[in-house]
């Protein structure tokens, strides 16, 4: 913390934010200031009785680490993305703020995660399932830009003495974070990777099939793109140390977003997205078209002589712009593509704007979602077929993952370069567009390229026993 913030002022910003609520249930919030400090190294440090916990790592810009549940919104069905902005709205305007005059990355925010589809495949019904979507404001938040940090505690109080003893324990916690010695999440063994049944042969067979049925609808034309999927299961000895992972991604994928949602402590979902579904800031957008995809073989000239890379990227930016238009917005875009290095991984990518001032985050991210980067055209047939020819439930991948603060301002990213750790396996999963002019051999090489982003740094940080896992 620093040496000019005393308790004192502290505890009466904190009685006086309380004093000003309005409920008997109030819900306060207290934040001071913890330079230094690495949420992602931190976040182990910050425990709570909940096994909920969240990292958004866009280092050298916004990092966040949070844990527990303070106030939180679950849902299955329709009318998401709708409720779920309702439920932004009304909490963190009944959320009283101790420190309003922290800057933008000190505020509170809701932590956002939706799943691809509305609601489960009923042909998938024996799978688990993740919910709609899933809001969350959480108990403590720690962000950092830089070496400026804050810690932020949320809770609802009753009484003027509660208020104090949060206070106590935001002081506390702020004190432990600072003097702790970040070491390794509780001094787990490196888990080892087992041999995996499911070798990179087994998943390139069960995805020839439904591949080559897929490409076949491009070529009749029922379909203009599909962006079909895999699924990819890594059996390890024990739980991924997913923190581990999330550091050597920030160190190979710096481009990309980092992100942990954990729901439980042995179900989590993480991985480095490239792509922006939509950023919102004072009322200004922007959105990334992404599509297109070459290894680092390639500096990025034969991907952009590629006229089936060239086709798939326009279709993107062209619907894009298209849904944002069909809004009432008035969408500006560059007239050529331009490339985004990511690891060991090379795009196509084209940024969107537009001034979105009066619209809500939530309600913008409905008319975007999903992109035809991750699904296809037109899109409720892509939509359709994706159900018919993925036999497993998408989950989280390819959906909206992100956060809106107290301002409005808001993040979400598009969930791919992303594996959900469950018990003692991970499961990869990655897609490739499908447009006229795919050939299997190669978008079977491209889904390879996309899986090596998280199995290599899975290689590399685990042991292997018994063979190659993949």
């Amino acid at each position: 913390m620093t040496a000019s913030f005393r308790f004192s002022d502290f505890l009466a910003a904190s009685q006086k934010a309380w004093s000003q609520c309005c409920s008997e249930d109030n819900l306060l919030s207290l934040a001071l200031p913890i330079n230094g400090v690495d949420p992602l190294q931190a976040l182990p440090s910050i425990r709570t009785a909940d096994d909920f916990r969240v990292l958004w790592d866009s280092a050298p810009g916004l990092c966040l680490a949070a844990t527990g549940r303070c106030q939180q919104f679950e849902l299955t069905g329709t009318r998401r993305f709708e409720l779920a902005q309702r439920f932004c709205d009304l909490t963190l305007a009944r959320l009283q703020d101790a420190s309003p005059d922290a800057p933008p990355q000190a505020r509170p925010r809701v932590l956002l995660a939706f799943s691809f589809f509305e609601d489960s495949s009923e042909r998938l019904s024996e799978l688990p399932k993740a919910p709609s979507v899933e809001a969350v404001l959480p108990r403590w938040q720690l962000t950092s830009h830089g070496r400026r940090g804050w810690l932020r505690l949320n809770a609802t109080t009753s009484s003027l003495s509660e208020a104090r003893d949060l206070a106590e324990q935001c002081w506390l916690m702020a004190e432990a974070i600072q003097n702790a010695k970040l070491i390794k999440e509780s001094g787990n063994p490196t888990p080892q990777l087992l041999h995996s049944s499911d070798t990179i042969d087994a998943w390139q067979n069960r995805y020839r099939e439904p591949l080559n049925q897929a490409i076949q609808l491009i070529e009749t034309g029922e379909l203009h793109k599909i962006v079909l999927a895999v699924r990819h299961t890594i059996p390890l000895t024990r739980p991924l140390n997913t923190l581990q992972l999330l550091q050597r991604l920030r160190r190979n994928q710096t481009g990309s977003c980092r992100f942990l949602w954990q729901r439980h402590s042995d179900d989590s979902f993480f991985g480095a997205s490239p792509e922006r579904l939509l950023s919102l800031r004072g009322g200004y957008l922007r959105s990334d078209a992404l599509a297109g995809t070459a290894s680092a073989d390639d500096d990025g000239s034969q991907l952009l002589r590629s006229g089936k890379d060239r086709r798939e990227h326009e279709l993107v930016v062209e619907t894009i712009t298209r849904q944002l238009s069909q809004f009432g917005l008035k969408p500006w875009r560059r007239r050529q593509p331009q490339l985004a290095r990511h690891g060991s991984l090379t795009h196509l990518h084209t940024p969107i704007s537009a001034n979105a001032r009066g619209y809500s985050p939530l309600k913008l991210a409905q008319q975007l979602h999903p992109t035809p980067a991750v699904a296809g055209l037109p899109g409720k047939d892509a939509l359709k077929w994706l159900r018919v020819l993925e036999p497993f439930e998408r989950g989280n991948y390819a959906a909206p993952i992100g956060w809106i603060d107290s301002n409005g301002d808001a993040e979400l990213r598009v969930a791919i370069r992303c594996g959900h750790a469950l018990g003692h396996n991970v499961d990869l999963t990655a897609g490739a567009g499908l447009v006229l002019g795919s050939s299997a051999d190669r978008e079977m090489s491209e889904i390879q390229l996309k899986l090596s982003v998280l199995s290599q740094e899975l290689k590399d940080s685990c042991t292997t026993y018994g063979g190659d896992a993949g």
